[in-house]
Protein backbone atom coordinates (compact mmCIF):
# COMPACT_ATOMS: atom_id res chain seq x y z
CA UNK A 1 0.00 0.00 0.00
CA UNK A 2 1.46 3.31 -1.04
CA UNK A 3 0.70 6.78 0.24
CA UNK A 4 -0.40 9.10 -2.61
CA UNK A 5 1.41 12.08 -1.07
CA UNK A 6 4.66 10.13 -0.95
CA UNK A 7 4.17 9.10 -4.58
CA UNK A 8 3.61 12.73 -5.59
CA UNK A 9 6.76 13.80 -3.77
CA UNK A 10 8.88 11.05 -5.29
CA UNK A 11 7.66 11.89 -8.80
CA UNK A 12 8.29 15.61 -8.39
CA UNK A 13 11.37 16.80 -10.36
CA UNK A 14 12.12 19.32 -7.60
CA UNK A 15 12.48 16.42 -5.17
CA UNK A 16 15.09 14.82 -7.41
CA UNK A 17 16.82 18.19 -7.76
CA UNK A 18 16.85 18.59 -3.96
CA UNK A 19 18.31 15.11 -3.45
CA UNK A 20 20.96 15.66 -6.11
CA UNK A 21 22.01 19.07 -4.75
CA UNK A 22 21.99 18.02 -1.12
CA UNK A 23 23.88 14.79 -1.76
CA UNK A 24 26.55 16.36 -3.97
CA UNK A 25 27.05 19.25 -1.55
CA UNK A 26 27.21 16.93 1.45
CA UNK A 27 29.67 14.56 -0.21
CA UNK A 28 31.81 17.49 -1.37
CA UNK A 29 32.05 18.84 2.17
CA UNK A 30 32.71 15.34 3.49
CA UNK A 31 35.56 14.86 1.03
CA UNK A 32 37.00 18.26 1.92
CA UNK A 33 36.83 17.47 5.64
CA UNK A 34 38.47 14.09 5.11
CA UNK A 35 41.33 15.66 3.16
CA UNK A 36 41.94 18.21 5.91
CA UNK A 37 41.62 15.74 8.79
CA UNK A 38 43.59 12.89 7.25
CA UNK A 39 46.16 15.38 5.96
CA UNK A 40 46.73 16.48 9.53
CA UNK A 41 46.91 12.88 10.73
CA UNK A 42 49.37 12.09 7.91
CA UNK A 43 51.53 15.00 9.05
CA UNK A 44 51.50 13.61 12.57
CA UNK A 45 52.43 10.15 11.31
CA UNK A 46 55.03 11.02 8.68
CA UNK A 47 56.50 14.43 9.51
CA UNK A 48 56.61 14.86 13.26
CA UNK A 49 59.61 17.15 13.00
CA UNK A 50 57.60 19.65 10.94
CA UNK A 51 54.84 19.82 13.53
CA UNK A 52 57.35 19.92 16.40
CA UNK A 53 58.92 23.17 15.20
CA UNK A 54 58.54 25.81 17.88
CA UNK A 55 56.74 29.04 17.06
CA UNK A 56 59.02 31.94 17.88
CA UNK A 57 60.87 31.68 21.18
CA UNK A 58 57.94 30.03 22.99
CA UNK A 59 57.19 26.42 23.77
CA UNK A 60 54.18 26.14 21.47
CA UNK A 61 54.86 23.97 18.45
CA UNK A 62 53.48 24.40 14.94
CA UNK A 63 51.18 21.40 15.44
CA UNK A 64 48.99 23.25 17.95
CA UNK A 65 47.75 26.02 15.62
CA UNK A 66 47.40 23.58 12.74
CA UNK A 67 45.28 21.28 14.93
CA UNK A 68 43.24 24.26 16.06
CA UNK A 69 42.82 25.16 12.39
CA UNK A 70 41.36 21.70 11.71
CA UNK A 71 38.83 22.24 14.50
CA UNK A 72 37.92 25.72 13.25
CA UNK A 73 37.65 24.38 9.70
CA UNK A 74 35.12 21.81 10.94
CA UNK A 75 32.98 24.51 12.54
CA UNK A 76 33.17 26.67 9.39
CA UNK A 77 32.09 23.94 6.97
CA UNK A 78 29.28 22.97 9.35
CA UNK A 79 28.10 26.58 9.33
CA UNK A 80 28.30 26.63 5.52
CA UNK A 81 26.15 23.50 5.31
CA UNK A 82 23.61 24.81 7.83
CA UNK A 83 23.34 28.14 6.01
CA UNK A 84 22.70 26.45 2.66
CA UNK A 85 20.31 23.93 4.21
CA UNK A 86 18.30 26.69 5.90
CA UNK A 87 18.00 28.70 2.71
CA UNK A 88 18.12 26.74 -0.54
CA UNK A 89 17.24 23.25 0.72
CA UNK A 90 14.41 24.41 2.98
CA UNK A 91 12.90 26.50 0.17
CA UNK A 92 12.93 23.51 -2.16
CA UNK A 93 11.43 21.29 0.53
CA UNK A 94 8.63 23.77 1.21
CA UNK A 95 7.92 24.03 -2.51
CA UNK A 96 7.80 20.24 -2.87
CA UNK A 97 5.44 19.86 0.08
CA UNK A 98 3.20 22.64 -1.19
CA UNK A 99 2.91 20.98 -4.60
CA UNK A 100 2.33 17.54 -3.05
CA UNK A 101 -0.50 18.76 -0.84
CA UNK A 102 -2.53 20.06 -3.80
Amino acid sequence: MSDPVVDKIQKNPKYHELRRKRNSFGWGLTLLMMVVYYGYIALIAFDKSFLAQPIGAGVTSLGIPIGLGVIIFTVVITAIYVRRANSEFDELTASILKEASK
